[in-house]
């Protein structure tokens, strides 16, 4: 159960497996495929953990994102479920966040943005420039694992494949599964989430990947149980049942703070779903839990759900962060954040346009020179995209005489720049 980077003692420290390191073998087979990307990005992303103040990141929805995002300064992305559901789903469909895509849905996304960041790494080491490293760790959502252990088990094998190097899960029934600001959750017992968890890090174990399992638990606002057989749970119970047989339980912070304990000692990191953005309730949750697990990690939604000046002043939002880091909560990110850009910057174009015409777009375009300034390239698609990328190959294939380059004598080099 290698860690893949080089601190195997440090890398589990406190991380408990109900399996052996014989199991662990016996299931990897005789060809053990390497898993570059998610072993490095596992490796990088553990580390960013350990020494930055905090790891903030953003869901990309789109490999132009993704890219963006890193050129930005960003050294980590996420990848929301959520978005995949809404727009970014093998499906090709609209969906809301309840598991009603295709399970394969989210790695093939994984897979997107690395092949994005991939290229954005060819195109300019192909012109010299080495210092960015692209290839920004990848926090990707499994929801809660489209089934039972069997199925997190191959979603995690699949992620890993795709180049995830964290993934994580959460404590609802899949068949029920709601976005955690959306009513109507049910949970799964205790001990059944723990199995979800333990499949996955068997899967990773198999992989020989190290990636970063996170438990999300949706305990705060979850009223309904699929079942009351676990006595960790007896404590929330109702006596109450639902016309379609779950047990009614009461959601709250204890609830989700029973949970966190609970998966702490099989999880990387912990992260309990809010409905607001609370920053006491964060503190008593993050003190509750390293109560028992002081070194454990914690993770945190920033998510647009919450109407963030309803709840906060300028302050209080400039320093929310800060606040949290504080507390334990290490990973912090937005997981809409390219469903919410996208579609806000296309309605602001395509209402100035329907408008004014080319005036409009002439905007965006003067507003893209403006951010040159601050590393931004996309101004100059063809190159983004990889013309000059391609040029060099042509020219190799060629012995440096090819009369065919695309980006030589191109509208784009004459009125852009080189």
């Amino acid at each position: 159960m290698s860690n893949g980077n080089g601190d195997e003692s440090r890398r589990w420290e406190g991380i408990q497996r109900p399996y052996t390191t014989d199991e662990v073998e016996r299931l990897r087979g005789t060809v053990h495929v390497e898993h570059t990307l998610a072993r490095r990005g596992a490796g990088r992303l553990w580390e960013l953990l350990q020494t930055d103040e905090y790891v903030p990141a953003l869901g990309a929805l789109t490999g132009g994102q993704a890219v963006q995002m890193v050129k930005a300064g960003l050294q980590a992305i996420y990848l929301s479920g959520w978005q995949v559901a809404a727009d970014a789903n093998l499906a090709g469909h609209t969906y809301p966040d309840q598991s009603l895509y295709p399970s394969n849905s989210g790695p093939q996304l994984v897979r997107r943005l690395n092949n994005a960041l991939l290229r954005a790494d060819q195109i300019h080491a192909a012109e010299g420039d080495t210092e960015t490293y692209w290839l920004a760790p990848i926090v990707a959502d499994a929801d809660a694992g489209f089934g039972g252990p069997l199925n997190a088990f191959e979603l995690m094998k699949a992620m890993i494949e795709a180049g995830a190097a964290g993934v994580h899960f959460e404590d609802q029934l899949s068949s029920e599964k709601k976005c955690g600001h959306l009513g109507g959750k049910v949970l799964v017992p205790t001990n059944q989430f723990l199995r979800t968890l333990a499949a996955a890090r068997l899967a990773a174990d198999v992989c020989g990947v190290p990636t970063v399992l996170i438990a999300r638990t949706d305990a705060l606002s979850a009223a309904l149980l699929t079942s009351d057989s676990d006595p960790a749970d007896t404590p929330f119970l109702t006596g109450e049942r639902t016309p379609e047989g779950f047990s009614r339980i009461e959601a709250g912070l204890e609830s989700a703070i029973a949970r966190g304990r609970a998966v702490a000692p099989y999880a990387d990191l912990v992260w309990f779903e809010t409905a607001t953005p609370d920053l006491d309730e964060a503190r008593d949750f993050a003190d509750a839990v390293h109560e028992e697990f002081p070194e454990k990690l914690l993770a945190y939604n920033c998510s647009p759900s919450f109407n963030w000046r309803r709840h906060l002043d300028d302050d209080r939002i400039a320093g929310f962060q800060r606040e949290l880091a504080a507390m334990g909560y290490r990973f912090q990110f937005v997981t809409l954040a390219g469903f919410h850009s996208l579609n806000a910057a296309m309605f602001d174009l395509a209402r100035g346009y329907a408008r004014e015409g080319m005036s409009a777009y002439v905007r965006l375009q003067e507003h893209e020179f403006e951010l040159e300034e601050h590393g931004y390239t996309a101004t100059r698609h063809q190159r983004e995209a990889g013309a000059g990328y391609f040029d060099a190959v042509a020219q190799a294939v060629s012995g440096g005489v090819s009369s065919t380059l695309a980006l030589e004598g191109s509208t784009e080099t004459a009125q852009f720049g080189s």
